[in-house]
């Protein structure tokens, strides 16, 4: 087997981008609180949302969640374009929606740079970092402590 030089390696590489750009999806991790959501953006003309290989409706039955959900496709008018699969795992279903919304925000920014400033004006890239505090020794909750007496 021969032996390959720098050069060969450095033309290797842009082979394998044009593959992974004629897939047409882009990809992106959305995080609220403990929930955490993989997003795969698929070019085309259909609008399938499927999360967790169930569709929106499904998953989440408030319309609500479900706007929450969308609100970033909605917002770029870009809810036609493309067939939205996530995974999503942890915590609620209102941080699961926002985890999703942002990993749908952060894929958009790939697919397109020009939509990262609308998308940042509506706080859709911010990453909401507000995490439960824990629970701390001798006290019932993060802060909560037992009832005390005097007598």
């Amino acid at each position: 087997m021969p032996i390959k030089t720098k050069k060969q390696v450095k033309k290797a590489k842009p082979e394998i981008v044009k593959e992974a750009k004629a897939l047409h999806f882009f990809e992106a991790t959305g995080r609220r609180k403990t929930a955490v959501a993989r997003v795969r953006l698929q070019a085309g003309n259909s609008k399938d949302f499927t999360v967790n290989d169930k569709t929106l409706d499904k998953y989440f039955p408030a319309k609500e969640l479900q706007q929450t959900a969308l609100s970033c496709l909605d917002k770029m008018g870009c809810l036609n374009q493309f067939s939205v699969t996530a995974k999503v795992r942890g915590g609620g279903l209102h941080a699961q929606a926002e985890a999703l919304r942002h990993g749908t925000a952060r894929a958009l920014t790939e697919f397109s740079p020009d939509y990262r400033d609308r998308l940042k004006t509506t706080g859709f890239l911010t990453r909401d970092s507000r995490m439960r505090e824990r629970k701390k020794f001798g006290l019932k909750r993060a802060r909560k402590a037992p009832q005390w007496n005097k007598r």
